[in-house]
């Protein structure tokens, strides 16, 4: 199977290059990136072909393509790789507002190819494990979670609201509320959030702290930030509790690491030796691909993760509760 990644303006492009090569018959068939050193650093890293131009990238024989744009640019992108009949993995958010979102899935529906959304957390082994205990009935009935999402500012166009669309929010919101969707199959029926920048002095928001309900009455908090400083042990953190009638249960998906204590200006360090989530994620997009079947993450679970963090912003700035 080729594949090849559209942009490496997302970090996580180099973690999905990673995973690719990897895997047994699979061929990182090259790398389109209008960012000209960018592009070719990364296509010099993974000793495959480097494209300036869209259209002759989407021109080459290839089964699929990874996007890892700016947010803004994921429509775009999305767009054009259906066109060219290219089955697509597209970093989240799916998009920056749901107009775009919805354009998208449709796109990909009429020229049939797969579109998946990279919600690496569903691969991580504590979450699959906490989601088995769930199936199985082991909680009871699940009445309330307590999520959070906490790292570093990346800084550059994370914090250009044109490019991504918005802060520390809309990064850190869609993940946490695709895994509460997934472990419940419920949808959110109302948003209520406070969304700020507190940490750094920047035009966007780095933190907010929300409560969201569940049709069937289940109640939710989740806080998202960019919080982490920069010498902060590890990149941050993805936490998640799960009440039920029968159990509690609180799952971490970094906590399996090593403490790694040096002399220099970082002088603790959490080394992760857990699964690779991002390794996982492209795997399945392979089968999924491979077997021509509907994606594990959805376009749609992308939309309504979307569909969540922008509620959290429209809660905060009118001040009332938003009901989805």
């Amino acid at each position: 199977m080729k594949i090849g990644i559209m942009s490496f303006a997302h970090m996580h492009a180099y973690s999905y290059a990673d995973g690719l090569m990897k895997m047994p018959g699979v061929e990182l068939a090259g790398i389109f990136d209008e960012d000209l050193e960018r592009g070719e650093k990364a296509a010099k890293k993974y000793q495959t072909e480097y494209f300036s131009d869209q259209p002759t990238f989407l021109k080459e024989e290839m089964d699929a393509v990874i996007i890892c744009s700016e947010n803004f640019r994921h429509k775009e992108m999305v767009l054009d790789a259906a066109r060219a009949k290219k089955h697509i993995l597209c970093e989240k958010p799916i998009a920056t507002n749901i107009h775009d979102a919805r354009e998208m899935i449709q796109a990909c529906e009429e020229n049939e190819v797969i579109l998946q959304i990279a919600f690496p957390v569903r691969f991580s082994s504590p979450i699959q494990q906490l989601k088995q205990l769930i199936d199985k009935g082991e909680l009871g009935e699940i009445v309330a979670f307590r999520t959070t999402n906490r790292g570093q500012n990346p800084g550059g166009w994370f914090i250009d609201r044109d490019q991504s669309g918005g802060g520390a929010v809309l990064d850190h919101t869609v993940h946490m509320v695709d895994i509460m969707r997934w472990f419940t199959g419920r949808e959110i029926t109302s948003v209520h959030a406070i969304v700020d920048s507190y940490f750094h002095d920047i035009d966007i928001d780095d933190a907010g702290i929300m409560t969201l309900e569940f049709d069937g009455g289940i109640v939710a908090s989740h806080d998202a930030s960019w919080s982490r400083f920069a010498e902060y042990p590890v990149w941050g953190d993805v936490t998640i509790e799960v009440i039920g009638t029968k159990q509690t249960v609180r799952v971490d998906a970094f906590k399996e690491h090593l403490r790694l204590f040096t002399s220099g200006e970082q002088s603790l360090n959490h080394v992760f030796y857990g699964n690779d989530m991002d390794l996982g994620l492209v795997r399945d997009f392979v089968e999924c691909v491979k077997e021509q079947r509907e994606p594990s993450i959805t376009g749609y679970d992308g939309l309504k993760a979307l569909e969540a963090a922008l509620a959290a912003y429209q809660s905060s700035e009118e001040k009332r509760t938003i009901n989805l």
